[in-house]
C-alpha cells in the first residue's frame, strides 16, 4: 500500500489479496469500493445482455465478450469489474492471466440500488479518464439502455434505447438489439 498526501492508496497487489467472500471489490483510483453480490433480477438482465452480445460477436468474429466477475485493470490503482465487457479484435492483446489490462472497447453496467450512483458518476468518469471508447448504462427499472460514446475525454449520450423494436447500438452497427428481451 502506497501513501499519497496522507491517505492509503491501494494497488493491484492489495486487490489480489482481498477475500473471496461473495462481495464485489473494486479499486477506484486507489480507494476500495465494496458492493454486495447483485440480486437475481440484476443477474437475469446481465445474462440476457451477455447472451445477445456474445452470439452477435461470435457469429461475426468481432472479438470477445466477458461477463462479471472479470478484472479490468485500467491502472495499478484502478481495477473494476463491469457487468459485461467487450474487447474488439484490435484490443485482444489486452487480455492476460490477470484479466483485461487496459481499456476494453465497451463496458456495460447494469444499475442496481447499491450501484446506481457509482455507475452513473464515479465509474462513468473512471472509464472516460482511462479511454474506454463506449459505455452502456442499463437501467432495468426504467427499461432503458443508454449508449455513451467517448469524445475528447468525455462521454456523450449517443443513443437511448427503449421499447420493443430492435435497435442498433454502437459499437455494433449491425446488431438488432431487442430491448424488451433484456427485461424478460
Amino acid at each position: 500500500m502506497a501513501m499519497r498526501a496522507g491517505r492509503v492508496v491501494l494497488t493491484y497487489r492489495d486487490y489480489a489479496a482481498l477475500p473471496d467472500d461473495g462481495r464485489r471489490y473494486e479499486i477506484h483510483e486507489g480507494e476500495l469500493s465494496v458492493t454486495p453480490a447483485p440480486n437475481l433480477r440484476h443477474q437475469e438482465v446481465v445474462g440476457n445482455l451477455f447472451a445477445t452480445l456474445r452470439a452477435h460477436v461470435a457469429a461475426r468474429s468481432l472479438g470477445k465478450v466477458y461477463v462479471s466477475p472479470v478484472d479490468v485493470i485500467l491502472a495499478d490503482t484502478t481495477i473494476v469489474q463491469p457487468d459485461v465487457v467487450f474487447i474488439a479484435n484490435d484490443r485482444l492483446r489486452l487480455q492476460s492471466e490477470r484479466g483485461i489490462e487496459g481499456p476494453p472497447t465497451l463496458v456495460i453496467e447494469v444499475l442496481s440500488t447499491s450501484t446506481r450512483e457509482r455507475d452513473r458518476h464515479t465509474k462513468l468518469q473512471l472509464y472516460a479518464r482511462h479511454g474506454v471508447p463506449w459505455y452502456w448504462i442499463v437501467d432495468p427499472d426504467a427499461r432503458v439502455v443508454e449508449v455513451y460514446r467517448l469524445e475528447a475525454g468525455t462521454y456523450v449520450l449517443s443513443k437511448r434505447i427503449a421499447g420493443d423494436e430492435p435497435v442498433s447500438a454502437e459499437p455494433f452497427p449491425d446488431l438488432a438489439l431487442p430491448p424488451a428481451s433484456l427485461w424478460a
